[in-house]
């Protein structure tokens, strides 16, 4: 069990300038996902919160659920590095249904901001946080 945890959180970019670059990247990256996407679950606009797509049926609280931790909480873990290849799943899911089903038939200038947040994470996904992250240093203490 020791192994797994220490294959999801070990990520080592190679020198301290390619572990700088990918914090910096994550961290603008967190950011801009936050201030543009997490903050329109807790405006009220009209009277009413951000209506959050359901392309997939699921039951609606399950689906505004996964939306606002996607868009809230999860920013904030791949800031601190935290469980970093596991918290950035449902984002990517998110982004992906919003590419692949919500914009399918829109404009590729509408399809492109999922697109590059679904390419974003999914390199996160597959380096980790870096050697600059919460990942890293829990790992030394295990």
């Amino acid at each position: 069990m020791t192994e797994i945890i220490k294959q999801i959180l070990y990520s080592d970019l190679g020198t301290s300038f390619n572990n700088a670059a990918f914090l910096l990247f994550r961290v603008l990256l967190a950011i801009e996902l936050f201030r543009v996407h997490g903050m329109k679950k807790f405006r009220v606009e009209n009277g009413q919160r951000e209506h959050v797509p359901n392309p997939l049926h699921l039951p609606e609280k399950l689906n505004s659920l996964v939306a606002t931790f996607s868009d809230t909480v999860v920013p904030f873990l791949i800031i601190l590095g935290i469980g970093t290849r596991l918290a950035v799943l449902p984002t990517i899911g998110v982004t992906a249904v919003g590419y692949f089903v919500v914009h399918r038939k829109d404009s590729l200038e509408v399809r492109d901001v999922p697109y590059m947040y679904t390419l974003s994470l999914l390199l996160i996904l597959a380096l980790g946080a870096g050697k600059y992250s919460l990942d890293y240093y829990f790992l030394n203490l295990i």
